[in-house]
């Protein structure tokens, strides 16, 4: 497996597991827990989350999919920014522990940019991690300039990832927010990585160089390309969503795909990378 390693010296593999709206659904929960289960099985660490997913409903489903083999994953949750005051990350990050079922989170972040000044909700990270709560924070939708007022604030730890909408369909990160991100030692989270809807995993280009490669699980998938295309940037933690144990397996085979230059190629041609700054792309 390909890892990132974080700024305290946690080493991951760079394919993690996303939540997003999962425990949503009773008649699904079952296979999303066993999603989950079966992620880790295979060496899987990392698994996001947030208290805004189903307002905690996200983070139950985790609590339950990882009882008994909590020191065996790498727990990300997120704090709301209407809750990123001082006070408000602790009381937040309290009640996030409660539904996860842990006493504390490998790493910490701020959903978005709110309202509440950078300086006190770090503060209030700095806080967590001197009582334990947490062992790293870091932020969610900051482009570059977030991440350069971030490192103008003085802080006991530094931040340690930026997670951000990356895939085929959302290529503005490259410009530079990327590079920014990997020069200051923070890992960059890429979140939807297989993009929004099913016009790109239907595009003729991806099933053109799908019919190219093959996994242990079989021919590859669209799907299993654009995951692989985002997997191979340095520095780059993917956090695709597997709602099944199903899912899950061709999510971890598209490990095993090494795209080509010509493949590459291809992809740049049909899906032009950013030749100018944009901005920053949110779901």
């Amino acid at each position: 497996m390909k890892t990132v390693t974080f700024h305290n010296g946690t080493t991951v593999p760079a394919l993690g597991m996303g939540t997003w709206n999962m425990g949503d659904s009773a008649s699904r929960r079952h296979d999303e827990i066993s999603s989950i289960r079966a992620g880790l099985d295979a060496g899987i660490r990392v698994v996001d989350t947030a208290e805004m997913y189903g307002s905690g409903r996200s983070e139950t489903l985790v609590g339950e999919a990882i009882r008994g083999v909590r020191d065996d994953v790498y727990l990300v949750s997120k704090v709301l920014p209407s809750n990123a005051s001082r006070q408000g990350v602790r009381k937040a990050c309290e009640a996030s522990l409660k539904r996860l079922g842990t006493d504390y989170l490998d790493l910490y972040l701020l959903h978005w940019q709110g309202g509440v000044p950078l300086e006190e909700t770090i503060a209030g990270f700095d806080d967590l991690v001197a009582a334990g709560l947490i062992r790293s924070w870091g932020v969610s939708n900051f482009d570059t300039d977030g991440m350069r007022e971030i490192a103008g604030i003085s802080a006991s730890t530094p931040c340690a990832a930026n997670q951000v909408l990356y895939s085929l369909d959302y290529r503005g990160v490259e410009f530079d927010l990327l590079a920014c991100d990997r020069m200051a030692g923070i890992v960059t989270m890429a979140y939807s990585p297989l993009g929004q809807g099913g016009d790109l995993l239907r595009a003729p280009m991806l099933r053109q160089i799908a019919r190219r490669h093959t996994t242990s699980l079989g021919p590859a998938t669209t799907a299993q390309i654009a995951l692989a295309w985002v997997l191979r940037q340095e520095n780059v933690l993917a956090i695709p969503k597997a709602g099944s144990p199903r899912h899950q397996g061709e999510n971890i085979a598209a490990q095993e795909i090494t795209l080509t230059r010509d493949d590459l190629a291809r992809i740049d041609e049909a899906i032009a990378p950013p030749r100018r700054k944009e901005p920053l792309a949110m779901i």
